[in-house]
């Protein structure tokens, strides 16, 4: 799981999206992240969750509770914002991007499930989850689902479409700049650990073939990132607005131009 991870933040370092020195706020956070983000460099994290106490438990990063549904910090505190596979744990995932975005001045990272033919066919063959007990198993049964509360959550899967359409009708003012990047992630932890190894015996077997799937179409792999950018204002504002002081409005020269009395 934390080499696709580790790929993303390194590409986005390496097309200057990300620098070492950015203040980033991760939602949902937790050792994978803290593993990840020291790999790669970055500096200047605050790991946020939902648990009761978790002060020094990633250091040199700080902690923050935070709900990723309602986070608590001001309009562009950060840089940039991530969450990595958390956003399905929510109970209103689309919420929590939105939160991602106002906390954000740069953009946003997301690692979620991919809504599409072969994770639809996966989760009927019992492949994948349609709810994650398996998080709440692998944590005792005292957390890992919904909120982190020890109920199973729904897998919410997202699709290029959805993480666009929230974000525009978020922020309305200009396009944006939304980047997606596939991968195939095999949940062999769940697989493995199962009393029936049959299905984790055929998806071994299965590995050349899902190997082609995502080399030959992407779109119908398991998993994707999304990049999210947000525009420079008011050079991208769309040609219908513009910037009275610090405030957007209508441009009403371009209106008039448009219609009628």
């Amino acid at each position: 799981m934390q080499d696709f991870y580790r790929e993303v933040v390194e590409r986005l370092l390496r097309d200057r999206v990300l620098d070492l020195d950015m203040r980033v706020l991760v939602l949902c956070g937790g050792k994978t992240d803290q593993a990840v983000l020291q790999q790669c460099g970055l500096r200047n994290v605050v790991i946020s969750n939902v648990a009761e106490s978790a002060e020094g438990a990633f250091a040199p990063y700080e902690w923050s509770h935070q709900d990723a549904e309602q986070l608590t910090y001001p309009d562009e505190s950060f840089d940039f914002c991530i969450v990595h596979s958390g956003l399905h744990h929510c109970r209103s995932p689309h919420r929590a991007l939105v939160e991602m975005y106002r906390v954000a001045r740069k953009g946003l990272l997301l690692f979620e499930p991919y809504d599409n033919l072969v994770t639809r066919i996966g989760v009927k063959l019992k492949i994948g989850q349609e709810y994650e007990h398996a998080s709440v198993y692998f944590n005792h049964g005292d957390h890992g689902g919904v909120n982190n509360s020890p109920i199973p959550n729904y897998v919410y899967r997202f699709t290029e479409h959805e993480i666009i359409k929230t974000i525009q009708a978020y922020a309305p003012y200009a396009k944006h700049d939304i980047r997606f990047i596939h991968a195939m992630r095999i949940p062999w932890g769940q697989l493995r650990a199962r009393r029936n190894k049959t299905l984790y015996r055929l998806v071994w077997i299965g590995r050349p073939a899902l190997k082609l799937i995502e080399a030959c179409f992407p779109k119908q792999t398991n998993n994707f990132a999304a990049v999210v950018l947000k525009p420079r204002l008011p050079e991208s504002l769309h040609p219908w607005l513009r910037q009275d002081g610090g405030e957007i409005v209508p441009n009403e020269a371009w209106m008039a131009a448009q219609y009628g009395k």
